[in-house]
């Protein structure tokens, strides 16, 4: 999930799917005052504040019905002021009342977020779902008010009756990055109901980004009464584990302390420290766990909240560059050609060149056997050609490709477990097609765990990107928005921008593709496509520096961008990729 998870969860842009008009009306000269960065942190009274606006809605409606809606569209009344407004849906999912007027009068069922996350759906079930329950939160990503680019929003809805006999949903949002601990209460309360009701057919919702329970760096996982991982969407590797005698980085034996918690109030807050999803950099966290009956027995679900300014565990850090481990890959490429098989017994001496801590060579056949590993010699042999990592990506898939393309090398990121660690993080390998003296075709890589972007990097990636465009034409668009390919990564991904200024790919931000940008400005009201197209269409290829949100956050950042020209079929287009320094 940033997962997801990184996924996940790492991410996104709405899909306005069923209004193409609000969404021309977000493009304007303005932008930049509708991108102003908004405080991160959620103050409670921040969350009553919304809560008792609605409730106070909801009164207003339950004993004046419709007449009271024109009281909600007042600009700059209580009901409207700023980022926060007063929506009102009827059951059926028509929108009644919107800050946005071409919302209104229109089934908006079908709306979704970037994760295919039905909005309105998951507004209304939050407030229906259950006959017991009829208020509770909903997480979603929305524009702010005439702004263009999707925000984390959390909106508290409550069903309410008028004096006619109908009902409606009123709600009202707040745009937010952090998870509260109301909020994962609220999920927790919801997914404990989703047991009961279902037994463990509820478990497949935890997984799935369009339903209510993966949001932001938060996830609903389960543990059996032994200490057994049943769901944990945010670590698919530790599901069957036994983890009841794993301990946090600070020697906290979390999930004893976590069951014998339950067993005494049945609900509980811990903290402890733990990864984010695709992550194993250990930040503090507060949980609430909850212990739920589910046929004789009972489990044990939790969600928590990663701390903002928490303490954290360092990354380690590696010795190596990207530049230092591409050349240390096309070193081992060229030991290869000469000796073949007979260069493997220097590659493993450890200590030593090759082989040097985290640094080592694995080897691969172009049929996708495992022909030699440094660090784990038990996979040789192996055919692992169709190897997924934690969050499903096909690295096994992307080594041979990237080996049989026409360059013959390239970058791969995915996310994989240190040596003994059962965390996984992401990694970087630089993979390298070698012909042997036998004349067979192999591939050649290594890695770097948790590889800090650079400029290098962000070059070599649009350089990949470029040639793949060079050859395919637009057909390579579809490979350049696959969220688990080569070009999506972390907070990294590629773009394409044509020459007259419209977006033809963008996997983190698509609601853009198709929008001619040539007037957006970024956060510091620089004209962002402008600066682009002049340096990339003038110069062929060169950096730039904008202020931007990190894809899926509400964080306002400076980003480095590097765009090349590329000219092909008829056609030109601007491929580029950027990152976010760490200042």
């Amino acid at each position: 999930m940033k997962k997801l998870l990184l996924f996940g969860f790492l991410l996104g842009v709405m899909v306005f799917q069923n209004d193409l008009k609000a969404q021309e009306a977000m493009f304007t000269e303005g932008l930049a005052d509708a991108l102003a960065p908004i405080n991160q942190q959620i103050p409670q009274d921040s969350i009553k504040y919304l809560k008792d606006l609605v409730k106070e809605a909801a009164e207003m409606v339950s004993t004046k019905g419709e007449a009271a809606f024109e009281e909600f569209r007042k600009p700059a009344s209580r009901w409207r002021k700023g980022e926060t407004y007063i929506f009102i849906l009827d059951k059926d999912g028509k929108m009644l009342v919107h800050a946005d007027p071409a919302m209104e009068n229109k089934n908006q069922l079908d709306l979704k977020d970037v994760n295919n996350k039905p909005i309105v759906r998951g507004l209304l079930a939050a407030a229906t779902a259950l006959p017991e329950k009829q208020e509770g939160w909903f997480h979603y990503q929305w524009p702010v008010p005439n702004g263009m680019l999707p925000r984390w929003k959390s909106s508290f809805v409550k069903k309410v009756g008028a004096p006619d006999g109908k009902e409606f949903i009123i709600g009202s949002g707040i745009y937010d990055d952090q998870m509260n601990k109301e909020f994962v209460v609220d999920l927790i309360e919801d997914a404990a109901r989703q047991i009961q009701k279902e037994g463990r057919t509820a478990f497949q919702k935890f997984y799935d980004p369009a339903d209510a329970f993966l949001v932001k760096d938060t996830y609903v996982f389960v543990l059996d009464t032994a200490g057994v991982d049943l769901v944990n969407p945010g670590f698919r590797n530790l599901e069957g584990r036994n983890l009841i005698n794993l301990k946090d980085s600070q020697g906290k034996l979390l999930i004893r302390d976590m069951l014998k918690a339950v067993q005494k109030d049945s609900t509980a807050w811990i903290e402890y420290m733990w990864p984010k999803p695709g992550d194993n950099l250990f930040t503090q966290k507060s949980t609430f766990i909850k212990k739920v009956p589910l046929g004789n027995s009972w489990v044990l679900i939790g969600a928590g909240v990663y701390l903002a300014d928490a303490p954290k565990t360092k990354i380690k850090s590696e010795n190596l560059s990207p530049f230092d481990l591409k050349n240390f890959v096309i070193d081992a490429a060229a030991k290869l050609e000469q000796e073949g098989e007979a260069a493997f017994e220097e590659f493993k001496m450890q200590d030593w060149h090759w082989f040097d801590g985290r640094k080592y060579l694995f080897i691969w056949n172009l049929d996708g056997i495992s022909k030699f590993h440094a660090a784990d010699p038990a996979l040789e042999g192996k055919l692992i050609k169709s190897a997924e990592d934690a969050l499903g990506r096909p690295y096994g898939k992307m080594f041979l490709e990237t080996a049989s393309s026409e360059a013959g090398q390239g970058w791969v990121h995915y996310v994989f477990p240190e040596p003994g660690d059962i965390f996984p993080a992401w990694k970087s390998s630089f993979i390298k097609r070698v012909t042997f003296p036998s004349g067979e075709d192999h591939l050649v890589g290594s890695g770097i765990y948790n590889m800090k972007m650079d400029e290098f990097l962000i070059e070599e990636m649009v350089y990949q990107a470029a040639a793949l465009v060079q050859k395919e034409g637009r057909e390579a668009f579809v490979k350049l928005r696959d969220k688990k390919g080569p070009f999506f990564f972390m907070d990294t991904y590629i773009f394409v921008v044509g020459t007259d200024g419209t977006e033809l790919v963008n996997p983190a931000q698509p609601s853009l593709e198709g929008k001619n940008l040539i007037n957006m400005k970024d956060l510091n009201g620089k004209y962002v496509v402008k600066d682009e197209l002049a340096l990339a269409l003038d110069h062929g290829s060169g950096w730039l520096e904008t202020s931007w949100f990190r894809p899926g956050t509400n964080t306002p950042s400076p980003k480095m961008t590097f765009v090349k020209r590329v000219k092909t079929k008829g056609e030109t287009f601007i491929v580029g990729s950027g990152y976010y320094p760490i200042k």
